[in-house]
């Protein structure tokens, strides 16, 4: 369901102001300083663990790390793609250390985390894409005396044989694959990306076992109309992804993917009503949504 003509044209009075300003209210948050932010930031360093809260710069850093929450990064800092949203460095990644599954394991146990969200950057450098570093972090936790849920966010593995089974026959709980934006701005956003494999992973996943729920998020702010994204819902839902995040893109700096509007925040809550109507099971729609933020909900 889309919105009427009059509530539309009130939502685009209300976004005008903040097309070309700075940040609305609604997007600032306090800088991390708490007692508990301090401690998670300790565990993560301890393991010389990287997280994507830090490599990409996350507006909900204090927020998560106050609460013990974190959402791993696996496979190095270095990505070998370069998509202009995002501020993960791109080159040539170290050497795979695979001694990091058992020390994830180990802040994962120090954390006492009831969910653990475990991503990474792309590596088309590797024969797997990384698939199997994903597989053996799942094992080892795993292996833990009270293991917590499992959420991976991974990358699409560009097709390499037998990937993305490497991930899916260890039922990590939930298997999560941003689609990022619309279609029509993959060639700007994510070029070394493909929208409708995008769709195939998360088909793949979704039709994997009952034990697996399929997620995906979005971007917003990125020059794309409510109709695109309304469609890229349906495509999602039609896949069988039943856990959505939509957030707002915020530019890291003016070197990357400009914004080409904030979107409010109620624009945001339309957008999750509709999302549950088409029949999504959890949906996170409000200006600072992230893949990772309130994952354990």
């Amino acid at each position: 369901m889309t919105k009427s003509s009059s509530q539309q044209n009130v939502a685009e009075k209300s976004t005008k102001t903040t097309i070309l300003g700075g940040k609305p209210k609604w997007l600032k948050v306090k800088a991390p300083s708490s007692g508990e932010y301090l401690k998670t930031k300790k565990v993560v360093e301890k393991h010389s663990l990287n997280t994507v809260c830090e490599a990409a710069s996350c507006p909900n850093v204090g927020q998560c790390w106050h609460e013990g929450a974190a959402a791993f990064m696996i496979l190095g800092n270095i990505c070998t793609r370069h998509c202009s949203f995002c501020d993960v460095a791109t080159g040539r990644p170290d050497s795979v250390d695979h001694n990091e599954p058992d020390r994830l394991a180990q802040a994962v146990q120090a954390m006492e985390l009831q969910h653990v969200v475990i991503t990474s950057v792309d590596r088309d450098d590797l024969v797997d894409g990384g698939a199997s570093h994903f597989a053996n972090c799942i094992k080892k936790i795993r292996s833990l005396t009270t293991p917590p849920t499992i959420e991976v966010l991974t990358p699409d593995f560009r097709d390499k044989n037998n990937a993305l089974q490497l991930v899916l026959e260890e039922k990590p709980e939930v298997f999560n694959h941003n689609i990022e934006t619309v279609p029509r701005l993959y060639s700007q956003v994510r070029p070394a990306a493909n929208y409708d494999y995008s769709l195939k992973v998360l088909a793949q996943a979704a039709l994997a076992g009952e034990e697996i729920t399929a997620k995906s998020g979005i971007m917003l702010g990125l020059g794309e109309s409510q109709k695109e994204v309304i469609v890229v819902l349906e495509d999602l839902h039609r896949v069988g992804v039943q856990y959505l995040t939509i957030g707002q893109y915020i530019r890291p700096s003016l070197t990357h993917h400009p914004v080409s509007r904030y979107w409010s925040p109620q624009e945001f809550n339309e957008l999750g009503k509709t999302a549950l109507k088409m029949g999504f099971q959890r949906v996170e729609s409000h200006p600072l949504a992230r893949s990772s933020y309130h994952a354990k909900k």
